[in-house]
């Protein structure tokens, strides 16, 4: 049996030129490893603390360096000497030594990167690649959700809506729906350069041009579509996150590109007439988290003709999701790591959705890393569906390389394409 040897923490750099926290664990048996958290800039109030520094000096206040201390004191002399492999009882001892609820004291940072940690220096002791390692014998390669615009806090233009994405579900393997993907990306420069809009991109690496409307933007993405050679609600449908808590203001939703303020119930009919005319086939966050009764009748509307995506509404929370379920409110969950703050607390909550016939979409953060981890937990728990930004930035390519490797490894691993879409797929 080896045990783990020594823990070392240090302060990284993310995509967005802020610190975050990466740890790296060795070995009795010399095995080591490294992983590195993301932060994002879109955040759900119930989500777990990440903890930052309190120095204007230094980072506008936005170091990690007290986290880095707390790995590399407490949760070290903690941890020196357990079982690398289980990471149940490695995740629940980091959770109490924390001790609040929400891992404020530690930093949800500090503990994620050692739980990470954990997890992937135990698939080298077990010579084991990590997908395998977390999710077992049965596997899938994830269905794309390719942010190729981005708008809300993502970017600065006028569009409301935080992200706009495609997803190539119309093809056998990951990887022709990942030069499926790319192609419509390039097509889509072109045509935003032809029209005089701005090619520069955004923090998930779609392009941020100042497009006034929604529909004008998806009118766009359809005219890419279209030009790459793939056909609409066939080849290719279309994902939205709205990111509403983030124009959510006294009950109100206030769509200011739209010059729009509407109700809860008005916004769901907003969505129904884009469902008609346009191939989308998922929301995210299409209403506030703390809308229970919207979600309620969000669901109620539109739950059997689109993927109706949780993100700040369930934060990775098996307790939130749980609300969910009793409320039948969304029929879909994100999963950020970050949100929650360990992979066993992370595996709970896929595995309620799971239960529940709840879609399941392992998710990145606008603050990235080059740490593939995310890729090999899409294909380890069968996800279904990878979101993990746009065909640019490396940061977010590693993610898709990553999932190119698995898919030539030795083994064949089938890719679920339209599978976790099929109940959406030609419903009117």
């Amino acid at each position: 049996m080896s045990e783990i040897s020594s823990i070392f923490a240090r302060e990284v750099i993310d995509s967005r030129g802020v610190p975050t926290v990466e740890v790296q664990i060795k070995l009795s048996t010399m095995e080591s490893a490294v992983a590195s958290v993301p932060s994002g800039a879109s955040t759900g109030s119930y989500e777990a603390f990440e903890l930052r520094d309190d120095d204007d000096k230094k980072f506008f206040s936005k170091g990690v360096q007290n986290a880095v201390n707390n790995v590399n004191t407490e949760i070290r002399e903690t941890i020196l000497g357990f079982d690398p492999t289980n990471q149940k009882e490695i995740d629940n001892t980091l959770i109490e030594l924390d001790g609040t609820k929400n891992k404020s004291r530690l930093g949800a940072n500090a503990i994620l990167a050692t739980s990470l940690a954990c997890a992937r220096v135990s698939a080298k002791y077990q010579k084991l690649p990590l997908y395998k390692y977390i999710g077992g014998i049965q596997n899938y390669l994830p269905t794309p959700m390719m942010n190729i615009v981005n708008g809300g806090c993502h970017a600065n233009n006028q569009l409301d809506f935080q992200e706009f994405m495609i997803i190539p579900l119309g093809f056998k393997t990951f990887k022709d729906s990942l030069r499926c993907g790319c192609e419509v990306f390039h097509e889509l420069k072109g045509i935003l350069s032809t029209k005089s809009f701005s090619t520069s991109v955004g923090d998930e690496g779609g392009f941020a041009p100042d497009i006034k409307s929604n529909n004008e933007c998806l009118d766009l993405i359809l005219k890419a579509i279209n030009k790459a050679g793939y056909k609409e609600a066939k080849d290719i449908y279309i994902g939205l996150d709205v990111a509403s808590s983030e124009f959510y203001q006294n009950k109100r939703y206030k769509l200011k590109g739209e010059n729009l303020e509407l109700s809860s119930e008005s916004l769901i009919k907003y969505y129904e007439k884009l469902l008609n005319n346009y191939p989308i086939i998922s929301i995210e966050d299409a209403l506030d988290e703390n809308d229970w009764n919207g979600w309620t009748n969000l669901t109620d509307a539109l739950g059997n003709k689109c993927q109706l995506v949780g993100d700040d509404l369930f934060v990775t929370s098996d307790k939130r999701l749980q609300i969910g379920i009793n409320k039948k409110a969304g029929n879909s969950i994100l999963i950020k790591l970050n949100q929650i703050g360990t992979l066993s607390e992370t595996m709970d909550t896929i595995n309620l959705a799971k239960k529940n016939n709840y879609n399941t979409i392992i998710s990145h953060r606008s603050g990235e890393t080059e740490d593939t981890f995310i890729a090999d937990l899409s294909v380890g728990v069968s996800s279904g569906q990878i979101k993990t930004g746009s065909l640019s930035r490396s940061e977010r390519i590693s993610k898709y390389n990553q999932l190119l490797r698995i898919e030539d490894s030795n083994e064949y691993i089938p890719f679920s394409g339209d599978i976790p879409f099929s109940k959406y797929i030609n419903v009117k």
